[in-house]
């Protein structure tokens, strides 16, 4: 009879890959504890800054907590100003910070109350930049974990396979969704982008009042910014 070996994870294993992400927790709470500072606004294609660092983009519903979680992740209270008004915003905003990576806020979608004339204005200057920025490392799409996906969420995820960026699915409101529901939203939104190219296999679920999975988060980022001290280009 053959016997087929099972690989259990070691203890040494297991030290290992748990210092591996005490390190990458740390390197992220190091980057995002340095300071950030609003850099530019584009309202048009044309607008658009020269790229000078590795960017992240943040892209959502006009609802989802955008602003909310990019401030929680930089410890601020408003460095990204949050609008009572959703769909408000039409431009895209970058923030440096530290010098070593871009965060990118894309205006928010899926307003029901947004004029025609916005909507095509948003799809022409999000896709001029998800198109032609060389500098996009990744794109990180944030969708409420009490609602799961909807068709204009997936709309954008057509369009970031299309346009052969990478992005990443991010639930938010993590606190305000029941840990079953959370779960069972969790493996249905993976199982859904398992179908698209560009989609990366991790769901990640975080919360700005909590403030759970920010250090997984800034973690995940940490890895595209320009390496301490490296001149930019």
């Amino acid at each position: 009879m053959a016997h087929h070996a099972t690989h259990q994870p070691t203890a040494h294993g297991l030290r290992a890959a748990a210092g591996k992400d005490d390190t990458a927790r740390e390197a992220g709470r190091l980057l995002f504890a340095a300071e950030a500072r609003f850099a530019a606004a584009a309202g048009s294609p044309q607008s658009l800054p020269r790229p000078s660092l590795p960017e992240i983009a943040f892209a959502g519903r006009s609802n989802v907590g955008k602003s909310s979680l990019i401030n929680a992740l930089l410890g601020r209270k408003n460095l990204v100003r949050t609008s009572r008004t959703p769909g408000r915003t039409q431009q895209i905003n970058f923030f440096d910070l530290g010098g070593r990576l871009m965060l990118v806020d894309l205006p928010g979608y899926g307003y029901a109350h947004a004029p025609k004339t916005a909507i095509e204005a948003w799809n022409t200057l999000v896709e001029a930049y998800l198109r032609g920025r060389a500098s996009l490392r990744r794109t990180m799409l944030l969708v409420d974990a009490r609602h799961g996906l909807k068709d204009t969420d997936r709309a954008t995820m057509g369009m970031l396979d299309k346009s052969a960026a990478p992005y990443q699915l991010v639930l938010t409101k993590a606190d305000k969704a029941g840990a079953g529901a959370l779960a069972e939203t969790r493996a249905a939104v993976a199982d859904e982008a398992a179908r698209h190219p560009a989609a990366h296999p991790d769901i990640m679920a975080v919360s700005a009042v909590s403030g759970d999975g920010l250090p997984e988060l800034r973690a995940a980022l940490a890895q595209f910014a320009q390496p301490q001290g490296e001149r930019r280009t």
